[in-house]
């Protein structure tokens, strides 16, 4: 009986810890979010490793965190950077709890996108080290969008393979 519950203790304080790591990285998402929306430009970066990562939903959108500063400077600087509220998230944290991966749907002015990426415990913080940002698109239309950008994909795929 009493390894019964022993067991049910070291189950129950490994599923409090996981519950609790989710409800931080989550919260750190959120903040994130939050920041970008009442056009904090420090403390959405601050929410970013050094190293970060942002991909957003332009073919031309890979940014390493100094880069993205630099787009994005602009947009907080007029006291509107963009506005993301999740609706829906999985997150996933790894053996030793400094390292925990997502994707969520976002509500956003681009309608609903989603973002996933990974994040890192850095001094006792979450922190956001890479992060992906798409525009869904519902299976219905794809042909159509695929018409829409053509044209563009196609002049830039020439530019990228001769580059590649």
């Amino acid at each position: 009986m009493k390894k019964i519950k022993l067991l049910f203790i070291f189950v129950s304080s490994a599923m409090l810890a996981q519950n609790n790591t989710n409800m931080e990285v989550s919260r750190a998402l959120d903040d994130w979010h939050a920041a970008a929306a009442m056009a904090n430009f420090k403390a959405y970066f601050e929410l970013m490793t050094d190293d970060a990562v942002f991909i957003g939903t332009d073919a031309g959108e890979n940014w390493q965190r100094e880069e993205f500063m630099a787009y994005a400077k602009p947009h907080f600087d007029k006291g509107r950077a963009w506005n993301f509220t999740a609706v829906e998230r999985n997150i996933y944290v790894g053996g030793t709890n400094d390292i925990a991966w997502f994707d969520e749907l976002l509500d956003t002015q681009m309608k609903i996108c989603r973002g996933s990426g990974v994040l890192k415990k850095v001094d006792g913080q979450w922190k956001i080290a890479h992060y992906v940002l798409s525009i869904t698109v519902p299976n219905a239309i794809v042909e159509e969008l695929v018409k829409l950008k053509n044209e563009k994909d196609s002049l830039l795929l020439v530019d990228l393979r001769s580059k590649y």
